[in-house]
C-alpha cells in the first residue's frame, strides 16, 4: 500500500523559512500527483499547493509568491519550500496523493500522511 511520511516541521520566527518533505513509497510515484493541505486549529482542512506528474504546480492565493512546491522523482519526494511565513500559516500540514491530473479538493485525493506541524511565531 502507498505510504507518505512528511518531515521538516517545527517552530519558526514570522520571517522565516522552513522546508517540508514527503516521502512515498508503495505506488507509482511518477504518474502521480502529490499536494500539501494544512489544517489551522478551528479550521477547516484547506489546500495549500500541489504538483502534477508533469510537474505544473497550483498554490492557493494565500501562499502564491511565498511557497514553493518541486518533486523528485528519483527520490520518490515531494517538498514544500515555504519563505517569508506567517503566523497564518501555522498548521498541521498534510501530503496527499492521487493517481493522474492535479486537483485542489481534498476528497480527490487517494492517500494521505500523518502530518507534520509547522508553528510559525511572531
Amino acid at each position: 500500500q502507498v505510504q507518505l511520511v512528511e518531515s521538516g516541521g517545527g517552530l519558526v520566527q514570522a520571517g522565516g523559512s522552513q522546508r517540508l518533505a514527503c516521502a512515498a513509497s508503495g505506488g507509482t510515484f511518477s504518474t502521480s500527483s502529490m499536494a500539501w493541505f494544512r489544517q489551522a486549529p478551528g479550521k477547516e482542512r484547506e489546500f495549500v499547493a500541489g504538483i502534477g506528474r508533469f510537474s505544473s504546480t497550483l498554490y492557493s492565493d494565500s501562499v502564491r509568491g511565498r511557497f514553493t512546491v518541486s518533486r523528485d522523482n528519483a527520490k520518490n519526494t515531494v517538498y514544500l519550500q515555504m519563505n517569508s511565513l506567517k503566523p497564518e500559516d501555522t498548521g498541521a500540514y498534510y501530503c496527499a496523493q492521487r493517481y493522474f491530473a492535479l486537483r485542489m479538493e481534498e476528497k480527490d485525493y487517494d492517500y494521505w500522511g500523518q502530518g507534520t506541524q509547522v508553528t510559525v511565531s511572531s
